[in-house]
Parts: structure tokens; C-alpha cells; sequence
């Protein structure tokens, strides 16, 4: 029972990452949306970083080459088709052709894959307790070093997308939240860490389409090309070294 009370701890304390967002309400608004551009390509490098050195590598610990890479395209069309859906969704027919409101379709989709990203992180976390408290903390402190980043990128993607600061500061928590759900379901069945590793190519392929099908062509739209590209690296090289200190 102690080890349950560490594992909703230490998902929780992780979940409080999304509110690092409440940083942008301090932020002027003119130079919040000038820094949005950037946390675009910080978010597009975090995204294709995490599903390239975290997610699939992971998988293929447990799984065959073949398998991983089928469910890694598998989550890149399940994502397609639900983008196909929200983007139904959120348009309106205006003269037989469609237009987005204001709340674009990759909001929603970032936070969905955020939230399945989050759930097994925290199943993750909970494994890593029921081994001892020393790794479980270990494995608590890396998996927060490679959320902050991705959690500045995400609130700045939530904004671009359409959302008012508080929303996307209130939406990204909430979708941080499945951590502790993946933790708590974690304990009560550890088989469901086995179950995690078909779950993570799915949500690499997912990553890999927001970051390529969304956020990519959203970069290719600002004048300030290499700056984006310079925070897109930046994005990719924190997830590298992400992974190198966790081997």
C-alpha cells in the first residue's frame, strides 16, 4: 500500500508540469505570441525526439522489429483518421466548402496523444516503484527531465491552435492527469506494463503524424524559418540527451 501512495505522489507531481504554462500569464501577450512561434519547433523536435529515441526503441525492447514498426504506421493512420474527424468536426460549410472555426483540429489531437503518452508514463512509474523507492524515483526524475520541454511546446501548440491561455493551461493539465490513472491501474495489474509496449509505437506513430502532418507545415508558414529550425533542433537534441542519461 506505501508504494501506491509513492505512485500517486510522484504521477501527480508529474502532472504538475502542464502548469508550467501559467508562466505565459505573465508574459505580455504581443511577446507570448512571438515566443508561441518558437515553442512550435520546440514541440515539432520534442515530439519527433521522444517517438524516435523514447517510444519506439522502447517497444522494440519487447516487441519484434516487424510488429513495432506496423503498429508505429498503425498509430500514424489512427491518428490521420481521427484528425479526419475533428477536422469534420470543427468546419462549417460555407458556400459548399468547408471552414475551420477558430479552434483548430491538431488541438484536440495533441491533447489525446498527450493524454495516452501520459497514461503510460505513469504506468511506467508505478513498475518502476514496485522495484524499489531508489528507481522509482529515479525513473519519476527522468521522465519529468523530458516532460518540461515537451509541456512549454505543447501550451505554446494549445495557443497557436486557438486556445486562450487559462484553457490551455486548464486542457493541458487535464490531459497530464492520465498519468496517475497509467500509475494508479499500473499497481493493481502489473501485467499491464507488458500491454504498454504496443501501446508506445501507436503512440509514436501518432506523435510522428501531428509533428509532420500539423505542426511542420504550421513552421513553414512563418517568415522566421531558421529560428524555427533552430528550436526544432533544439527540441530533438533535449530528447537525445534525454536518453543518453537515462542509459
Amino acid at each position: 500500500m506505501k508504494e501506491l501512495i509513492y505512485i500517486i505522489l510522484a504521477t501527480f507531481i508529474n502532472s504538475l508540469i502542464a502548469l508550467i504554462g501559467i508562466l505565459g500569464l505573465l508574459i505580455n501577450e504581443k511577446i507570448l505570441n512571438k515566443a508561441v512561434k518558437y515553442l512550435v519547433g520546440l514541440a515539432t523536435g520534442t515530439l519527433l525526439g521522444g517517438s524516435f529515441f523514447h517510444l519506439f526503441p522502447e517497444a522494440l525492447k519487447g516487441l519484434s522489429y516487424f510488429l513495432s514498426a506496423g503498429l508505429l504506421v498503425a498509430g500514424f493512420v489512427i491518428f490521420f483518421f481521427i484528425e479526419s474527424l475533428l477536422h469534420w468536426h470543427h468546419c462549417k460549410e460555407t458556400d459548399g466548402k468547408c471552414k475551420l472555426r477558430n479552434r483548430k483540429a491538431f488541438v484536440d489531437l495533441v491533447l489525446f496523444g498527450d493524454g495516452l503518452h501520459n497514461f503510460i508514463d505513469g504506468v511506467v512509474i508505478a513498475a518502476s516503484f514496485l522495484v524499489s523507492l531508489p528507481f522509482g524515483i529515479v525513473t519519476t526524475l527522468l521522465i519529468i527531465s523530458h516532460e518540461v520541454p515537451q509541456e512549454v511546446g505543447d501550451f505554446g501548440v494549445l495557443v497557436y491552435g486557438g486556445l486562450k491561455r487559462k484553457k490551455a493551461i486548464f486542457y493541458n493539465f487535464i490531459s497530464q492527469l492520465s498519468c496517475v490513472l497509467g500509475g494508479v491501474i499500473g499497481y493493481f495489474a502489473s501485467s499491464v506494463y507488458s500491454l504498454t509496449l504496443y501501446f508506445l509505437p501507436i503512440a509514436a506513430g501518432g506523435f510522428i503524424y501531428i509533428a509532420a502532418s500539423d505542426l511542420i507545415p504550421e513552421l513553414h508558414k512563418e517568415r522566421l524559418q531558421l529560428s524555427s529550425l533552430i528550436f526544432f533542433l533544439l527540441g530533438i537534441f533535449i530528447m537525445i540527451v534525454a536518453k543518453l542519461l537515462i542509459e
